[in-house]
């Protein structure tokens, strides 16, 4: 579960009992257990926040996993933003925009 064996969980436990006595360690165990329940819980409630802010399907309508990459960098007719249409002239010859034929921004 946490990675320690359970020979290392009575080394630990024997060594709180030295340094603690037998007094302060049920205490100070059902305060370390509260602050472990209480990050469980937090952890629980951040993987569950995340996983529903990241459901694409459920939020957006579509599958990711439907998506083509080359289908979306293929230029379409009715896209006249795409950086991938070259600028033409009446003539269908490139054109190419140099910094003084833009016009100033008002």
């Amino acid at each position: 579960m946490s990675g320690i064996a359970p020979s290392e969980f009575l080394l630990i436990c024997l060594i709180g009992l030295l340094i603690l006595g037998p007094e302060r360690l049920p205490g100070v165990a059902r305060k370390i257990g509260g602050w472990m329940g209480k990050a469980r819980q937090m952890t629980r409630s951040l993987q569950r926040q995340l996983e529903q802010e990241v459901d694409v399907k459920k939020n957006f309508g579509f599958d990711p996993k439907d998506l083509d990459p080359n289908e979306m960098l293929k230029p379409r007719e009715d896209d006249t933003f795409s950086p991938l249409h070259d600028e033409e002239d009446e003539d269908g010859d490139d054109v190419e925009i140099k910094a003084s034929d833009e016009k100033p921004a008002k």
